[in-house]
């Protein structure tokens, strides 16, 4: 029996890291992409292959994915679009281009290399195309408008493409985290430093006593965090299923938000996101 491909983003840390070891664990040929070359090497000298793939860089997409192809004889059985960054601040703080640089990353990048691998699965006929969303790409919070934004555009491209893809093979699927243990915070903080004024903002208090301490204080895990293979379980499920669902909940917050989402009028659901 062949042994099954797949491209997995953002393997640096976190839900990525821990999805290439669990993916090869269990069989795959995986393919563990980072978007700086020092940890590529790293994964290298823990036995993966690890091309270059930096969401913001077109050629870096073409690349990295040519070079999987090439290493697989032109096939992938599966990709998760996995890596992704936050700019922290208020809206009203972030700077519209914040938001392009933001989207480049988090979401333009995504469908460049999902279009490019497409055509790859139409011509081998079979595919699985798993986006990492968020509990974030259906509900809001305070401070997380940039990110919240890229994966409600997220959830809404990758439903429509999922109808779209019903005459097809090609199997898409969307996994929703809650809080899950990775750098995304600390990952943030330069992000935030370019970005946000806040000492001009007239929100500089609620900065200075909210948002900067979560961001720079060790406060340990978040309550109901789990460590992020909590999300590898819900992967192979969607890769390996002969019916994979459509979207995937992990963390006990994203199925309680679903249920509010669904239950609560708008104004009551504000004002329970509000004091989160």
């Amino acid at each position: 029996m062949t042994q099954k491909s797949i491209l997995i983003t953002g393997c640096s840390s976190g839900i990525g890291y821990a999805s290439a070891i669990g993916l090869r664990n269990a069989g795959w040929r995986v393919f563990a992409a980072c978007r700086k070359t020092a940890d590529c090497e790293r994964l290298r000298s823990e036995g993966f292959e690890s091309p270059r793939i930096d969401y913001s860089d077109t050629a870096s997409i073409a690349s990295g994915l040519a070079e999987v192809l090439n290493a697989t004889g032109g096939t992938l059985d599966a990709l998760f679009n996995n890596g992704a960054f936050g700019t922290p601040g208020a809206v009203e703080d972030v700077p519209t281009d914040a938001l392009r640089a933001i989207f480049e990353a988090n979401f333009f990048g995504w469908h460049e290399l999902t279009r490019a691998v497409i055509p790859v699965m139409r011509a081998q006929g079979h595919g699985r195309i798993v986006q990492c969303s968020s509990v974030l790409g259906f509900v809001t919070l305070r401070w997380r408008g940039a990110y919240n934004s890229t994966k409600f555009a997220l959830e809404g491209l990758t439903d429509t493409l999922r109808i779209e893809m019903r005459d097809t093979p090609i199997h898409v699927i969307l996994i929703e985290p809650g809080p899950v243990t990775s750098k995304i915070r600390a990952n943030s903080i330069p992000h935030f430093e370019r970005w946000i004024d806040w000492e001009a903002s007239p929100r500089a208090e609620q900065y200075r006593t909210g948002l900067r301490k979560r961001l720079y204080e060790d406060r340990g895990p978040d309550m109901f965090e789990l460590p992020a293979d909590a999300v590898v379980k819900k992967l192979r499920h969607a890769v390996e299923s002969p019916r994979p669902r459509p979207r995937y909940f992990v963390t006990t917050p994203t199925y309680a938000m679903a249920m509010l989402r669904r239950t609560l009028p708008t104004r009551l659901l504000d004002w329970v996101l509000s004091r989160i």
